[in-house]
């Protein structure tokens, strides 16, 4: 299912059934979005420093009957997230403005008889791998562009996605994945579009 969508809170909250709310993405000193239970939709607003554009998004994890026995077996899985972002350009060729890639690494440690999702330096152990699978498809806060990449006023293309890392699994394993759709799930893109309050329409 592709989502098109302006983030922006009126249309955020249209989309969860909430009352609509006026967007303040633009403002310097707007705060984070409080998200609702069973959030999806990509939202994109600034940092609570006004440093940079995070993003926050829910993930159907492609974890496949076959990866969930392999990852119980010690196999370790590692997903990448991928966005990109680009500002079209009837005239030209697109500009790009964005493209951010993060990975986690999902492996079943046999001594704590535990799961642990490793991103970015950080470790998370789990009891379960219906409880690491979910921390793994919440995405909240990502780092994805500098504040002053966006113009307030412009219409912005972007989408993401989050994918199993095929190069990362063992040999034997990164051969069947070419012939069998277990070990190679498909992940689609979420494409949305995004434009910046500016500070008068936030007001």
């Amino acid at each position: 299912m592709i989502f098109r969508i302006t983030v922006a809170l009126a249309l955020a909250a249209a989309l969860l059934g909430a009352s609509p709310v006026r967007a303040d993405a633009g403002r310097p000193d707007a705060g984070p979005t409080v998200f609702e239970a069973g959030f999806r939709a990509p939202l994109l607003e600034l940092s609570p420093d006004g440093s940079a554009w995070v993003l926050s998004v829910d993930f159907d994890v492609p974890l496949t009957p076959a990866l969930q026995d392999a990852v119980a077996r010690g196999v370790p899985l590692y997903f990448a997230a991928d966005f990109e972002m680009w500002r079209p350009r009837w005239w030209w060729w697109d500009a790009e403005v964005a493209e951010e890639t993060r990975t986690w690494r999902l492996a079943y440690h046999a001594l704590t008889r535990s799961y642990r999702l490793i991103s970015d330096g950080v470790i998370e152990p789990f009891e379960t791998l219906d409880e690491a699978v979910r921390a793994l498809s919440r995405v909240r806060g990502w780092r994805v562009a500098p504040a002053t990449a966006l113009s307030a006023g412009i219409e912005y293309e972007a989408r993401v996605r989050l994918r199993l890392d095929n190069s990362q699994l063992p040999k034997p394993f990164q051969v069947g994945s070419l012939t069998n759709r277990e070990w190679n799930p498909q992940s689609e893109w979420m494409n949305f579009t995004f434009t910046m309050a500016t500070a008068k329409s936030a007001q």
